[in-house]
């Protein structure tokens, strides 16, 4: 992924208006993430924890999707797989929730995923970080056919936000 200033961060939202966008707490650490290992950048409100966000390349533009956790629940101690790096965790799997752009979600609309609670998934698949003992399954995909899937479970997730 190509590196992200702050102000195409704040532009790239589609599911949110523009001053949500303008007030939403954006990383400070952007010149240090590893953006050469990542598919989308993925990141927890530290002010506000039921809130995250994450931006991906969509049609040669980064496109920023606003997302709402639930509340911790006994539920999120069981083990649970990732829906978009196929990562499990014990614990670390939260359902994200995402409102529909536009009219649809001026409705109420929304969709929903199971995803890294850290949205490390980029990290998980390359092994850069690690989600503990049988995290990652053995599988006969390349790295390659691993990262491909996780960026096409992305977009299915984007292509519902916004379709």
């Amino acid at each position: 992924m190509n590196p992200l200033t702050e102000q195409e961060i704040r532009t790239s939202f589609v599911n949110c208006t523009k001053g949500e966008a303008k007030r939403l707490n954006i990383p400070r650490d952007l010149a240090e993430r590893p953006w050469d290992d990542l598919d989308f950048l993925g990141w927890r409100d530290p002010q506000a924890p039921d809130r995250a966000y994450l931006v991906a390349g969509w049609a040669d533009r980064p496109v920023g999707v606003q997302l709402r956790s639930s509340d911790a629940g006994s539920w999120q101690t069981r083990r649970s797989m990732c829906s978009m790096c196929v990562t499990v965790h014990t614990g670390g799997v939260s359902l994200l929730v995402a409102p529909r752009s536009g009219k649809a979600g001026q409705q109420g609309n929304s969709v929903g995923a199971y995803m890294c609670s850290d949205l490390a998934c980029s990290l998980y698949v390359r092994g850069k970080k690690d989600a503990g003992i049988g995290a990652r399954l053995n599988e006969s995909l390349t790295l390659e056919e691993q990262i491909q899937r996780t960026v096409g479970n992305l977009a299915a997730f984007i292509a519902r936000v916004t379709g």
